[in-house]
């Protein structure tokens, strides 16, 4: 198994639970590590069904939503979907704002978000 700094990575059939390790992901070289770990775990082939929890991450940057939007089309590309989760209301609040909630599928948490695949 590949170590991750940024990602804390649990498996559970075929769902692949992602949780960020940093409280406030906005520094850009942050940003860079996170998204380069994302992009590994769907180039590794075996992770088509993600669960982002965002539980922990108290803010994020506009640059990583923009991973996140990056993240979403490559997983599609491969036939697979994304799922986001325990996002804290104010982070939600810029999700919705900028449509995004029509883009990912937000749910309560990871236990609400492995069955909705």
């Amino acid at each position: 198994m590949t170590a991750y700094q940024r990602l804390e990575i649990s498996e559970g059939g075929d769902v692949t639970v992602v949780r960020f390790r940093d409280r406030r992901i906005s520094n850009l070289l942050e940003i860079e590590q996170v998204g380069q770990e994302l992009y590994r775990l769907v180039d590794e082939g075996k992770h088509k069904r993600l669960v982002l929890d965002f539980s922990d991450v108290e803010y994020l940057s506009s640059a990583l939503i923009g991973k996140l939007i990056s993240l979403n089309a490559k997983v599609q590309a491969r036939g697979g979907s994304v799922r986001l989760c325990s996002i804290r209301p104010e982070i939600f609040e810029v999700f919705h704002v900028c449509k995004l909630d029509r883009i990912f599928s937000i749910n309560k948490d990871a236990g609400d978000a492995s069955p909705s695949f």
